[in-house]
């Protein structure tokens, strides 16, 4: 993985306890950032936490739910409490459900999937921006997913939050520009991670079939995830914002 310098910077990950979240937050640290480790499985954070310190890097975990905004709210304060800013950000916690007609899906179910992956989004970014704006700098990265630029068969209201998460994205973008933030989002394909792994064992997701509808013939990787947030965070992407970075081993370019 190509390394960058992140030291004496603070990042905020939501979604930190298991899989791209935790990837990319070890991924932030290993460059130097303190890492605010975000998210509802105290244990997982605890555990992540302690493991980035014993290797002399700085992590501090905080359970919050990305649906309150009171919480992220909270989260964003300790951080900076803690760290002294908040540099970037990657808004990747999300949830998914198993597949279900659009005819069928209820609307606790919708309500559910929404107030996560796209209110959860809006919230953890607001909060972000008010501290961001405050410095004159930053970089916030937003998890859409290949769902935020096609559609999926009984994927509904997935595939409807992963959409508004670009909008948001484009939208916020747009209006930071000039203060010297920027606002990217990245779409990952389907990887290799823990909610996959419990998907496919439970006969929701038929690897065969996922393995042939891509391009590339295999599932992406967690670190391949954290690669595309540092760069996109990086000065090495300063003149890259507003871009929604399929990152999908060409699923989407079908």
């Amino acid at each position: 993985m190509i390394t960058y310098d992140f030291t004496g910077q603070t990042a905020f990950v939501t979604g930190a306890g298991s899989g791209m979240g935790a990837d990319t937050a070890r991924a932030f640290a290993q460059a130097g950032a303190a890492v605010a480790l975000v998210g509802q499985d105290r244990d997982a954070l605890d555990a992540l936490a302690v493991e980035l310190t014993e290797q002399g890097q700085q992590a501090l975990a905080i359970r919050a739910d990305v649906a309150d905004e009171e919480q992220v709210a909270a989260a964003v304060r300790q951080t900076v409490d803690t760290f002294g800013s908040l540099d970037m950000a990657f808004n990747n916690a999300g949830i998914m459900f198993a597949p279900i007609g659009a005819a069928d899906e209820s609307a606790e179910a919708f309500d559910k999937i929404t107030a996560v992956n796209l209110r959860g989004v809006w919230a953890s970014m607001k909060h972000e921006l008010a501290q961001m704006r405050t410095q004159g700098s930053g970089s916030i990265v937003n998890c859409s997913s290949l769902g935020g630029l096609v559609g999926g068969a009984g994927r509904a209201s997935y595939h409807a939050s992963k959409h508004g998460v670009l909008g948001l994205t484009k939208s916020a973008a747009l209006e930071y520009a000039p203060l010297g933030i920027r606002v990217n989002a990245i779409c990952p394909g389907t990887i290799s991670t823990p909610m996959v792994e419990r998907m496919i064992a439970g006969g929701e997701l038929d690897l065969t079939a996922a393995l042939a509808a891509i391009p590339m013939g295999r599932l992406g990787r967690g670190e391949e995830i954290a690669a595309s947030v540092l760069w996109l965070s990086s000065s090495a992407a300063s003149y890259v914002t507003a871009v929604a970075l399929p990152v999908d081993g060409a699923y989407t370019a079908q």
